[in-house]
C-alpha cells in the first residue's frame, strides 16, 4: 500500500514527512555547540601556569635561608620533600593528614601543615623548619623554654610546637599565654606534656595576663 498521507501537503503547504525532517534538523542544529575561534598560543599562555608532570620536575626551595634543588613528582608534599629529598628532618611525620601539627613548618612567615602542602607550591617562598630556631649558636627562646620547662616527652610533636610557637610571637610579641594557647590550637600532644607547654608559654610571655 502506498503511503499517501506522508506524502500529502497539509494546511500549511508541507507534508507530514518534510515537517518532521524539518523538526529533527532543528532539534539537532539546536544541540550542536556553537563553534568558538581557536585562541592563539599568546593567549593560553596567559590563562594560567604551564601544568607540571606527571613525571619529576626539578624545584628550588629556600629552606632555613639557603636554596635547595631537587626533582620530585608534582604531588610530593613538602614535607616528603624536606625529609626523603633534602634530609631536613626536623618537621616530623605523624598522622600525615593535616590533624596533628607535628609537621609544621613557617613558609612565607606563616604556620602551615606541610603534610597538605605540595613542594611545588613552596616554590619561591621562605620555609624555616624547627632546625632554624638557633639564634646566633644558641637557642632560640622558644626550644629554650621548651628545655627549661621539660615540655616535651616523646619528641615527635615537638619540632612543630616551637615552629608554630616562634610564628605566634613573630606575629605578635606581646601574646598573652591565652592568645599562644590559641594560636597552638591546631597542634596535638599525645603524651600529654601541655602543663609544662603552659610554664613555657607563661615564661616567654613574662606570665602576662590577658587584660
Amino acid at each position: 500500500m502506498n503511503d499517501t498521507s506522508a506524502r500529502t501537503p497539509g494546511p500549511g503547504g508541507l507534508s507530514r514527512r518534510d515537517f518532521l525532517r524539518g523538526s529533527a534538523g532543528a532539534a539537532a542544529g539546536a544541540l550542536t555547540p556553537t563553534a568558538l575561534p581557536l585562541a592563539a598560543p599568546a593567549a593560553l599562555a596567559e590563562a594560567g601556569p604551564t601544568p607540571l608532570g606527571p613525571g619529576p620536575v626539578k624545584i628550588t626551595l629556600n629552606v632555613n635561608g639557603a636554596d635547595m634543588t631537587t626533582r620530585v613528582e608534582p604531588r610530593v608534599t613538602l614535607l616528603d620533600a624536606l625529609r626523603n629529598y633534602l634530609d631536613v628532618t626536623g618537621c616530623k611525620r605523624v598522622c600525615d593528614r593535616g590533624s596533628c601539627g607535628a609537621c609544621t613548618v613557617m613558609l612565607d612567615g606563616k604556620p602551615v601543615y606541610s603534610c597538605t602542602t605540595l613542594a611545588v607550591e613552596a616554590q619561591g617562598k621562605p620555609i624555616k623548619t624547627a632546625e632554624a630556631l638557633m639564634d646566633g649558636g644558641k637557642l632560640d627562646a622558644v626550644p629554650e623554654a621548651f628545655h627549661e620547662h621539660d615540655a616535651q616527652q616523646c619528641g615527635f610533636c615537638t619540632p612543630g610546637f616551637v615552629v608554630a610557637l616562634r610564628a605566634a610571637l613573630d606575629k605578635n610579641p606581646k601574646a598573652t599565654p591565652a592568645e599562644i594557647e590559641e594560636a597552638l590550637a591546631g597542634n596535638i600532644c599525645r603524651c600529654g606534656t601541655y602543663e609544662q607547654m603552659r610554664q613555657a608559654v607563661a615564661a616567654l610571655c613574662g606570665a602576662r595576663k590577658e587584660g
